[in-house]
Protein backbone atom coordinates (compact mmCIF):
# COMPACT_ATOMS: atom_id res chain seq x y z
CA UNK A 1 0.00 0.00 0.00
CA UNK A 2 1.79 3.22 -1.02
CA UNK A 3 1.45 6.27 0.84
CA UNK A 4 -1.02 7.87 -1.91
CA UNK A 5 -3.22 5.13 -1.38
CA UNK A 6 -3.14 4.98 2.60
CA UNK A 7 -3.89 8.71 2.82
CA UNK A 8 -7.13 8.04 0.37
CA UNK A 9 -8.54 5.26 2.78
CA UNK A 10 -10.12 5.96 6.15
CA UNK A 11 -9.71 3.30 9.17
CA UNK A 12 -13.51 2.79 8.83
CA UNK A 13 -12.74 1.24 5.63
CA UNK A 14 -10.17 -1.37 6.69
CA UNK A 15 -12.15 -5.16 7.71
CA UNK A 16 -9.71 -5.02 11.24
CA UNK A 17 -10.84 -2.15 12.17
CA UNK A 18 -14.75 -3.23 11.89
CA UNK A 19 -13.34 -6.68 12.94
CA UNK A 20 -12.04 -5.08 16.51
CA UNK A 21 -14.81 -2.29 16.91
CA UNK A 22 -17.25 -5.70 16.98
CA UNK A 23 -14.76 -7.20 19.56
CA UNK A 24 -14.88 -4.58 21.66
CA UNK A 25 -18.85 -4.51 22.00
CA UNK A 26 -19.21 -8.35 22.74
CA UNK A 27 -16.46 -7.55 25.56
CA UNK A 28 -18.16 -5.04 26.58
CA UNK A 29 -21.31 -7.22 26.91
CA UNK A 30 -19.25 -9.99 28.91
CA UNK A 31 -17.59 -7.53 31.37
CA UNK A 32 -21.29 -5.98 32.12
CA UNK A 33 -22.23 -9.09 33.83
CA UNK A 34 -18.62 -8.88 36.06
CA UNK A 35 -19.66 -8.47 39.66
CA UNK A 36 -19.48 -4.83 41.09
CA UNK A 37 -16.84 -5.16 43.31
CA UNK A 38 -14.67 -5.75 39.91
CA UNK A 39 -15.90 -2.62 38.28
CA UNK A 40 -12.73 -0.77 39.05
CA UNK A 41 -10.30 -3.79 38.61
CA UNK A 42 -10.44 -6.70 35.85
CA UNK A 43 -13.69 -4.90 34.69
CA UNK A 44 -12.09 -1.49 33.36
CA UNK A 45 -8.75 -2.96 32.21
CA UNK A 46 -10.68 -5.70 30.27
CA UNK A 47 -12.13 -3.11 29.04
CA UNK A 48 -9.46 -0.79 28.26
CA UNK A 49 -7.67 -3.34 26.19
CA UNK A 50 -10.79 -4.16 24.00
CA UNK A 51 -11.04 -0.63 23.28
CA UNK A 52 -7.39 -0.36 22.56
CA UNK A 53 -7.54 -2.39 19.91
CA UNK A 54 -9.39 -0.55 17.01
CA UNK A 55 -8.33 2.74 18.68
CA UNK A 56 -4.62 2.11 17.45
CA UNK A 57 -5.69 0.66 14.52
CA UNK A 58 -7.29 4.14 13.82
CA UNK A 59 -4.39 6.26 15.29
CA UNK A 60 -2.20 4.70 12.74
CA UNK A 61 -4.21 4.86 9.85
CA UNK A 62 -3.99 8.62 10.75
CA UNK A 63 -0.45 8.74 10.54
CA UNK A 64 1.70 10.25 7.31
CA UNK A 65 3.37 7.14 6.87
CA UNK A 66 3.31 2.95 6.42
CA UNK A 67 5.78 2.74 8.20
CA UNK A 68 3.49 4.23 11.50
CA UNK A 69 0.56 2.84 10.20
CA UNK A 70 2.48 -0.87 10.90
CA UNK A 71 3.97 0.20 14.60
CA UNK A 72 0.45 1.21 15.58
CA UNK A 73 -0.84 -1.92 14.13
CA UNK A 74 2.15 -3.57 16.32
CA UNK A 75 0.74 -1.91 19.70
CA UNK A 76 -2.95 -3.35 18.58
CA UNK A 77 -1.36 -7.16 18.45
CA UNK A 78 0.20 -6.03 22.27
CA UNK A 79 -3.32 -4.91 23.44
CA UNK A 80 -4.46 -8.22 21.73
CA UNK A 81 -2.33 -10.41 23.38
CA UNK A 82 -3.34 -8.41 26.92
CA UNK A 83 -7.05 -9.00 26.05
CA UNK A 84 -6.55 -13.25 25.42
CA UNK A 85 -4.67 -12.79 28.90
CA UNK A 86 -7.63 -11.37 31.09
CA UNK A 87 -10.58 -12.83 29.49
CA UNK A 88 -8.82 -15.98 30.45
CA UNK A 89 -8.50 -14.77 34.04
CA UNK A 90 -12.19 -14.08 33.48
CA UNK A 91 -13.03 -17.63 32.82
CA UNK A 92 -10.51 -18.73 35.45
CA UNK A 93 -12.01 -16.65 38.43
CA UNK A 94 -14.97 -17.80 37.52
CA UNK A 95 -16.77 -14.38 36.23
CA UNK A 96 -18.07 -15.48 33.36
CA UNK A 97 -18.50 -18.50 30.90
CA UNK A 98 -19.56 -16.57 28.22
CA UNK A 99 -15.91 -15.90 26.56
CA UNK A 100 -15.72 -18.50 23.68
CA UNK A 101 -17.06 -16.00 21.26
CA UNK A 102 -14.62 -13.16 22.33
CA UNK A 103 -11.64 -15.38 21.84
CA UNK A 104 -12.94 -16.61 18.13
CA UNK A 105 -13.40 -12.68 17.24
CA UNK A 106 -10.18 -11.98 19.02
CA UNK A 107 -8.37 -14.97 16.98
CA UNK A 108 -9.71 -13.06 13.82
CA UNK A 109 -9.08 -9.83 14.72
CA UNK A 110 -5.12 -11.06 15.50
CA UNK A 111 -5.12 -13.38 12.43
CA UNK A 112 -6.07 -9.84 10.14
CA UNK A 113 -3.92 -7.47 11.99
CA UNK A 114 -0.37 -9.86 11.07
CA UNK A 115 -1.54 -10.07 7.41
CA UNK A 116 -2.11 -6.44 7.04
CA UNK A 117 0.99 -5.58 9.00
CA UNK A 118 2.56 -8.05 6.70
CA UNK A 119 1.05 -6.33 3.81
CA UNK A 120 2.69 -3.11 4.50
CA UNK A 121 6.11 -4.50 4.23
CA UNK A 122 5.58 -6.35 0.81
Amino acid sequence: MTTEEKQQRSHRDFPVWKAAMLLAETVYDISAKFPADERFGLTAQIRRSAVSIPSNIAEGAGRSSTGELGHFLGIALGSAAELETQLELANRLSLTDETEEAFEQLEDVRKQLILFRRSLKS
